[in-house]
């Protein structure tokens, strides 16, 4: 198996399904409380601010460069998006102090800290594979939600520039992913927990919705 058909086989394994996500349906079709997305953009606020930390640790760990690289690139977006965060949050009725002493929900943050665990204990080849098992599903709901907010909520571009960033497919970043995979085949890996990993980022990603709910 190579590793276009590895990432394949996860992904399709592991894809949540339609039904597992209420609260991106309910901002799709404009049946969320404005509350509800303020506490996304502010939850995302601290998600985001230690997923960035956490890609550039494992980046200073994987030795392959094209396994360095896809968490550079990782590290990169997230330093772009964080100050899209405010304006979505403010577009739905948070006031500016509120976002910045905004306290999160520990169900909410089950998945950074998760992220954050696998910089520590994980294989850089089986984190790569957990995260794009989750990736697929992430950018849907970004796709999703980016509708909903300009279609019943009337958020302008600036308002959803955090859920269109994500919504967007980052081939270059698919690419190195791919190469680093391959690469850790050819010399000799096979997937260790990249299944375990995958399944319990996924399972934290939808306790955020949940939580959010």
């Amino acid at each position: 198996m190579n590793a276009k058909e590895l990432v394949t086989r996860i992904r399709t394994e592991l894809h949540p399904g339609d039904h597992d996500n209420l609260v991106v349906k309910l901002i799709e079709t404009g049946q969320a409380p404005r509350a509800v997305i303020q506490t996304f953009a502010a939850e995302e606020n601290h998600i985001v601010s230690s997923d960035w930390r956490t890609f550039l640790a494992l980046a200073s760990k994987a030795s392959e460069p094209n396994a360095r690289a896809f968490f550079t690139l990782l590290a990169g977006g997230e330093e772009l998006v964080l100050h899209m965060l405010q304006p979505l949050a403010e577009a739905a009725g948070m006031q500016a102090k509120d976002f910045h002493a905004y306290e999160p929900f520990p169900g909410c943050q089950a998945y950074p800290a998760y992220q954050a665990w696998m910089a520590l204990n994980g294989e850089p080849t089986d984190v790569i594979l957990a995260i794009l098992a989750n990736f697929t599903a992430w950018g849907g709901y970004c796709a999703r939600m980016a509708k909903g907010l300009r279609e019943h909520y009337g958020f302008g571009d600036e308002a959803c520039a955090f859920v269109d960033f994500f919504a967007t497919p980052a081939p270059q970043l698919e690419d190195r992913a791919i190469a680093a995979i391959q690469a850790a085949l050819d010399a000799g890996w096979q997937p260790k927990h990249a299944w375990r990993y995958g399944r319990l980022l996924q399972a934290y990603e939808l306790q955020f919705w949940s939580t959010l709910a």
